[in-house]
C-alpha cells in the first residue's frame, strides 16, 4: 500500500488535471454502478448523489482539482464584524439554467429548504443560528461559536432558484418521495438536464450561459448506471462507454494490459466500517435472542471488532489495495488522531472470551443489512464478515440489495448491524463527529446519519467546542479524546479506506478527486 506521506498527498486530491483548450467538442459515455437516486441536491446526502449534481448545482464555495476550497457563486467571503458567522459577497450577473438571475434570496431560500426537517442534509447547517439577506449580492450566516470550518462545510450547499421552485411545487426536498425537483433541475452550473430516465439514462449537456470559463469540450454526456461489475467492465472494453467508476480490483490488469485504456488508482477519504442498533430494546432478526439487544453490551461489541481479519479481506477481496483504518477518517486527514492509531487485533479467542463474559457463550444469531450497489465489493465484503462473525458465534441473517432501498430500511431502524462509508465533507474530523457520534437530535439538526444512534453525553459535550475552537493542540486534544472515548466503546468498526480505482479509455483525460467525485468540467474528449 501506498506510505503514510504519500498516502497524506493522495487525501488532499490526487488530481490527473489536463488542458481542455483547443480541443473539439465530443460526446462522454461514462458509467458507475449507482445511479443518482434523485436530482434534488438537498434530499439525499450521499456521495453518489452530490458528485452528480456537482456538475448541475453550485454552492457559495467549491473544491477545485486539489481539493482546496475556491469562490464559487460567492466571489469571496470573510469573517463577520462584531459577530460569529461569515459574510458572503455574492457574484453578480449570473444566471440559472431557465435565464432567471440568481441573488441573494435565493440562498436564503435554498438555506431554509436545505436545512428543513424534510432535507437529508440538514446537519450541514447545525452550527447556524441566524441568516441575513444584507442586499442582492450580500449575505449573512450567524453561527452559535466561532466557526472556522464553516465556508469548507458548505461546499455541498447546492443552490436552488427559489421562483422555480416555489412555482413548481418544490418548495421542499422529498428525500423519500417525489417531487417536480427530484425529475428535473435548474442550476447555475456548466452542465444541464438534457434527459433523465432513472435507472436507465441520464443526459447532460452543457449550460451556454454558464458564468465560468469552460475548460471541457464535451457536448453530451450520456450516464448509464451499470449494476454489475462485468458488464461495465465489458461495455468499456468492447467501446459501448468512454469512462467508468469502480471497476473490479482483479480486473485492473486486464484493463492495463489492452491497448487504448488506462486505469486511475487512489485512495478515497472514505472509512467502510460497520455500524450497531445501539438503541434497539431487541435484536430484529435474531432466532434464538428475542428479548435482548446483545450489541449494547460494549464487550459484545468489542467481539465483533476481534473477529474481523482484516488482512485476510485485503489479500482475498481487494488485492491488497486497501489501508486498515482505525477510526473514522483515514490519515491524512485534518484532526486524524495519531493518539489512537490501533485498531483492535483480530483475536477470534479474545472475542470468544468476551461474548462468553457478556453472557453469550454459545453466541447468538442478529441480522447484518449490506448494499450490494455502493461500495467496492459491499457485498462480498459482507459475506467474508458474516463468515468470520460465524467463527466466534455471531451467527449472521445477511441482507443485501441495491442503495435506493438501502438508506430507506436504516433510516427506518430495520437492522441490528448495518455497512456505511463514510467520506467527511470538511476533509476535518469534526464532520464524523456531527454525522456519526453525536447523539441524533433533530433540533439541533445532529446525528442525521448516526443511524443505530450511538449516543455519549462527552463526546456530544466535546463537539461544539471542537467546532469553535482555533488553538491547533487544543483542538486536537479534544479530538483525540472523542477518538479515544468512541473506539473504546466501539461505537463502530471501522475497517478500512476505500481504494479508488476508474478505468477510462486512453483519450480521456480527467481529475480524479479523493473525494470521488466525478467533475464533467474537467474532461476533455481527444
Amino acid at each position: 500500500m501506498t506510505p503514510r506521506n504519500l498516502r497524506k498527498s493522495a487525501l488532499l486530491g490526487s488530481a490527473l488535471a489536463f488542458c481542455a483548450m483547443g480541443a473539439a467538442a465530443e460526446t462522454l459515455r461514462w458509467a458507475s454502478t449507482t445511479d443518482p437516486q434523485t436530482m434534488d441536491p438537498h434530499a439525499v446526502n450521499s456521495a453518489p448523489v452530490l458528485s452528480f449534481l456537482n456538475n448541475i448545482y453550485e454552492g457559495l464555495v467549491r473544491r477545485g482539482q486539489d481539493m482546496s476550497i475556491e469562490p464559487s457563486l460567492a466571489a469571496s467571503w470573510e469573517p463577520l464584524e462584531g459577530e460569529n458567522g461569515w459574510r458572503f459577497n455574492l457574484r453578480q450577473g449570473v444566471t440559472f439554467q431557465d435565464g432567471a438571475a440568481f441573488t441573494a434570496e435565493d440562498v436564503m431560500f435554498s438555506y431554509q429548504r436545505a436545512s428543513n426537517e424534510a432535507a437529508d442534509v440538514r446537519s450541514w447547517f447545525a452550527p447556524v443560528s441566524d441568516v441575513r439577506v444584507v442586499d442582492d449580492f450580500t449575505i449573512d450566516f450567524v453561527t452559535t461559536a466561532p466557526n472556522p470550518l464553516f465556508p469548507d462545510s458548505i461546499a455541498n450547499f447546492m443552490i436552488l432558484d427559489k421562483g422555480w421552485a416555489e412555482s413548481n411545487d418544490a418548495a421542499l426536498p422529498a428525500r423519500d418521495a417525489e417531487n417536480f425537483a427530484t425529475m428535473n433541475v435548474n442550476g447555475t452550473g456548466p452542465f444541464t438536464l438534457a434527459s433523465r430516465d432513472p435507472g436507465v439514462r441520464t443526459t447532460l449537456v452543457p449550460h451556454d450561459g454558464w458564468w465560468d470559463d469552460a475548460a471541457h469540450n464535451v457536448t453530451e454526456a450520456v450516464f448509464t448506471p451499470i449494476g454489475n461489475a462485468a458488464t461495465g467492465l465489458a461495455a468499456l472494453l468492447s467501446g459501448e462507454i468512454d469512462f467508468i467508476q469502480p471497476i473490479p480490483l482483479q480486473d485492473v490488469a486486464q484493463v492495463e494490459g489492452r491497448d487504448g485504456f488506462k486505469v486511475l488508482e487512489g485512495e478515497e477519504t472514505r472509512v467502510i466500517m460497520f455500524g450497531f442498533g445501539h438503541e434497539h430494546d431487541a435484536l430484529l432478526y435474531s432466532t434464538d435472542v428475542t428479548d435482548a439487544n446483545p450489541f449494547t453490551d460494549p464487550r459484545v461489541r468489542q467481539a465483533a471488532a476481534h473477529a474481523i481479519d482484516i488482512a485476510s479481506i485485503d489479500r482475498v477481496l481487494f488485492r491488497g489495495k486497501i489501508e486498515a483504518a482505525n477510526q473514522l477518517v483515514p490519515a491524512g486527514i485534518s484532526g486524524y488522531s495519531e493518539a489512537n492509531e490501533n485498531r483492535p487485533e483480530y483475536n477470534p479467542e479474545r472475542a470468544r472470551e468476551l461474548l462468553a463474559e457478556a453472557g453469550y457463550p454459545d453466541g447468538f444469531s442478529f441480522g447484518l443489512k449490506c448494499p450490494n450497489d455502493r461500495y467496492i465489493n459491499d457485498e462480498a465484503l459482507c459475506r467474508a464478515a458474516a463468515s468470520m462473525f460465524a467463527a466466534v458465534g455471531l451467527n449472521a441473517e445477511l441482507s443485501t440489495g441495491p442503495v435506493r432501498d438501502y438508506w430507506p430500511q436504516l433510516r427506518e431502524d430495520d437492522f441490528d448491524m448495518y455497512l456505511l462509508g463514510w467520506s467527511p465533507g470538511t476533509f476535518d474530523m469534526e464532520h464524523p463527529v456531527r454525522f456519526l457520534l453525536h447523539s441524533q437530535d433533530d433540533e439541533k439538526k445532529l446525528g442525521s446519519w448516526n443511524f443505530g444512534n450511538y449516543s455519549n453525553a462527552r463526546v456530544d459535550e466535546l463537539l461544539p467546542q471542537i467546532q469553535q475552537e482555533i488553538d491547533p493542540a487544543a483542538r486536537q486534544a479534544m479530538i483525540d479524546e472523542v477518538v479515544a472515548i468512541t473506539q473504546e466503546e466501539v461505537a463502530y468498526i471501522p475497517l478500512y479506506t476505500q481504494p479508488l480505482i476508474w478505468a477510462a479509455k486512453d483519450n480521456i483525460e480527467l481529475t480524479q478527486r479523493a473525494d470521488n467525485f466525478f467533475m464533467l468540467r474537467w474532461v476533455t474528449v481527444n
